[in-house]
């Protein structure tokens, strides 16, 4: 079967999902890429054949489900099995030069491509950022290497990003990471170890900077000691990690002298990763480390909030003060 008939497989079964309840739809699984209408067009492939670690995996194509309830947007999309690791390319009507990379959270099981990337791209499109929303490879799918494969993914993201600027009239020194969850590990990873050596260079992109330009971790997971999120440990790391995988892996343990100037935000009562170890624990480490950074805990809002789920909440201040906080660094010219 090749990529066009599965993209048309994707196309029909989100059709049908679509025609039945939402509740119906959250038990349905829909193979294929998942493909809506209203999706970009320009998508950009990570690498230009297997990815790292990729020799001897063979994952059946992307899978398609919905996102827990409650339910926001009709494409409310979760992916797991992603195979072929790619970045959709949101272009800002007005773009002022900025950009960012987009992962969504999904507890590194699976990935929020439109509750956390596509409805996110779109908002922050409307101020003149372009947007790449990352669908990266899920550690726990047979890689080798597992704990590395989202590092790998982002910085090769992240330099294909700045390889590809003039094309998307991007400033290379303007180039951001958010990550929401699990996806906010991955943004805190490349913002701390954008600089080690994941996987041998494969071209030209490969000899740019991984180091994004300011880093925005959303609620994110953080630790992968006590206080971790057990399912994203898990899938990372796995069942019986060693202290000093554990370490490794923490970055609230790592935080280098040029780490990225940081925005976070998060709730007070995320129960399902709570602030402390998480963000609390490494705002502090930036702080120690005096990176310029800021962090805002609001009072209500819990876990996964996006921005679809912040209507008439405290929480829905934060696309804003993110917009604000980066124009004052300069890496915003919108807001």
């Amino acid at each position: 079967m090749d990529r066009r008939t599965v993209m048309g497989l994707g196309l029909i079964g989100l059709s049908a999902a679509a025609a039945f309840p939402k509740s119906v739809w959250a038990d349905t699984v829909v193979q294929g890429d998942g493909v809506l209408p209203s999706d970009p067009k320009d998508v950009i492939t990570l690498w230009p054949g297997t990815p790292p670690g990729g020799r001897g995996v063979s994952l059946p194509p992307i899978r398609v489900t919905n996102h827990e309830p409650p339910y926001i947007t009709p494409s409310d999309r979760a992916v797991d099995q992603v195979g072929i690791p790619t970045m959709n390319v949101f272009r800002a009507d007005r773009p002022d030069g900025s950009a960012m990379i987009l992962a969504p959270g999904g507890g590194y099981s699976r990935e929020m491509l439109d509750f956390e990337g596509m409805d996110v791209a779109r908002h922050f499109n409307a101020a003149g950022v372009t947007c790449f929303v990352l669908r990266y490879r899920l550690p726990a799918e047979g890689w080798q290497n597992r704990s590395d494969v989202p590092l790998q993914d982002a910085q090769r993201a992240m330099r294909l990003v700045r390889a590809n600027a003039a094309k998307y009239g991007v400033d290379t020194a303007r180039v951001g990471f958010m990550g929401f969850s699990a996806g906010g590990h991955v943004a805190c990873s490349i913002a701390t170890r954008f600089a080690a050596r994941v996987y041998a260079p494969l071209d030209a992109a490969d000899s740019l900077d991984a180091r994004p330009s300011f880093s925005v971790p959303m609620y994110p997971v953080v630790t992968m000691g006590a206080g971790a999120h057990q399912g994203s440990r898990d899938r990372l790391i796995g069942l019986d990690p060693s202290a000093e995988l554990v370490d490794a892996y923490s970055c609230e343990k790592h935080v280098p002298s040029d780490t990225p100037p940081t925005f976070l935000a998060l709730a007070a009562d995320d129960t399902t990763v709570p602030p402390m170890p998480n963000a609390c624990a490494y705002f502090a480490a930036l702080q120690a480390a005096k990176i310029p950074s800021e962090m805002h805990m609001f009072e209500a809002g819990g876990h996964g909030f996006g921005i679809a789920r912040t209507a008439g909440r405290p929480t829905s201040a934060w696309p804003d003060l993110l917009l604000h906080w980066g124009t004052s660094h300069g890496f915003f010219k919108s807001a």
